[in-house]
């Protein structure tokens, strides 16, 4: 028994050995976490679209929406996981569908308040050059409400990685298996623990890159409005 403590005593904090041996593992479980992060991000986009249009046709479907997507998100993740099992079971669906409900709030407010602030000027311009309403949603607004989405799509990219590891209660966890397996050993490692989180960290900060990095290729306008307003 003593001997048993001591090893587990004389355990370094963080193995690369167990690193080396589970590299496979790991690359499997950062692409579970990418996968299930771009579902529910892309899914989300596309109904705060939907929920965005409807909005800016019906004023008054917009609080109702806003206040939908809101209960929604304070729903806790471990508890709206737990509704959908006995309907999907432990599926895909089961972890995705939570994960994309929490983008809709930060989503919805960031694609109205993008397309609200087009010039109306523009906008009467593209429909006297013939424009129908779903052209001009496509060609001018979407467009020019960019950078306000861009930086929706941020924040619910840095939000959904976090949220991806309690997924891992469901057996498709990405980086989050690695968080539970080293909790729950019978002798706990910190190794695999520190790879769940470190990986974590850095792929929420090089997802925000890139999408701060696409902003200012796709809307070079919007650079260079900031730079003469500043």
């Amino acid at each position: 028994m003593r001997d048993y403590v001591l090893a587990d005593a004389e355990r370094p904090l963080f193995e690369w050995r167990w690193v080396e041996r589970n590299a496979d593992h790991i690359l499997q479980r950062l692409g579970e976490h990418l996968w299930l992060t771009a579902a529910a991000l892309g899914i989300g986009l596309v109904v705060s679209v939907g929920l965005a249009v409807l909005s800016l046709r019906w004023r008054w479907f917009y609080p109702v929406a806003l206040a939908g997507a809101g209960a929604l998100y304070v729903i806790p993740s471990l508890g709206a996981f737990a509704l959908l099992v006995p309907f999907f079971g432990l599926t895909f669906a089961t972890a995705v569908i939570p994960l994309a409900t929490y983008t809709l709030l930060i989503l919805l407010r960031n694609v109205v308040t993008g397309i609200q602030q087009v010039p109306a000027d523009v906008r009467e311009a593209a429909l006297g050059m013939g424009f129908t309403r779903g052209r001009l949603l496509l060609r001018v607004e979407l467009p020019l409400a960019l950078p306000v989405i861009i930086a929706g799509l941020r924040v619910a990219a840095v939000t959904t990685i976090g949220l991806v590891t309690v997924t891992s209660m469901l057996g498709m966890g990405g980086l989050g298996f690695f968080i539970r397996q080293g909790i729950q050993t019978t002798t706990p490692n910190s190794t695999p623990i520190i790879v769940g989180i470190g990986l974590s960290i850095a792929l929420a900060v090089l997802v925000d890159l890139l999408l701060w990095l696409s902003e200012r290729a796709l809307a070079p306008w919007a650079r260079k409005t900031g730079k003469a307003v500043a």
